[in-house]
């Protein structure tokens, strides 16, 4: 009886640490960590370890549109669990971005890291030569990062990582 007194003394605060954790509520969706969690509502990328904790958390730009992504070109960011699927090293990849000032080079950062969002190909997460916009409700659909977030980052996920995308309510 002592025995079993003791461990539960001993597991009590490790299982209410684990209910208590930030992210907990995420492990469910997940099969390995770490994980990303994207935050929308606050534009935030969260790496978060396997108990649910953070283990760093970057500031983004997402779509200028609020809301799901639901068809190319309405500037939204897709909302749900979503694998990394390719490592790109971008550098050099240019992108018009339809404000009149042409293609810009290095538009991307020096990694992109796309997401099996069904039906879309180029949603991912990536640098920009716009800090500036992190923050902002500034991008076509991607999650986009400083350009030393996301070099960072790239060093501490591996394909098939998780990113879960929160929702929140159309403006």
């Amino acid at each position: 009886m002592k025995k079993i007194v003791l461990l539960l003394l001993v597991l009590l605060p490790v299982l209410s640490a684990r209910a208590q954790a930030p992210f907990a509520k995420y492990l469910s969706q997940v099969d390995s960590a770490p994980f990303i969690v994207v935050d929308k509502p606050s534009l935030t990328l969260t790496l978060v370890d396997a108990s649910g904790y953070p283990i760093k958390e970057y500031g983004c730009a997402l779509a200028r549109n609020f809301g799901p992504k639901q068809v190319r070109g309405d500037n939204k960011t897709p909302e749900g669990a979503f694998k990394i699927n390719e490592l790109l090293n971008a550098r050099g990849l240019s992108h018009d971005f339809g404000d009149g000032k042409g293609p810009v080079r290095d538009a991307y950062g020096p990694w992109f890291l796309r997401l099996d969002v069904p039906g879309f190909r180029d949603i991912g997460i990536h640098g920009s030569p716009f800090p500036e916009s992190i923050g902002t409700r500034a991008t076509e659909g991607c999650v986009r990062l400083r350009n030393e977030d996301i070099v960072d980052l790239k060093n501490r996920v591996k394909l098939g990582t998780w990113v879960i995308i929160t929702p929140e309510a159309e403006k």
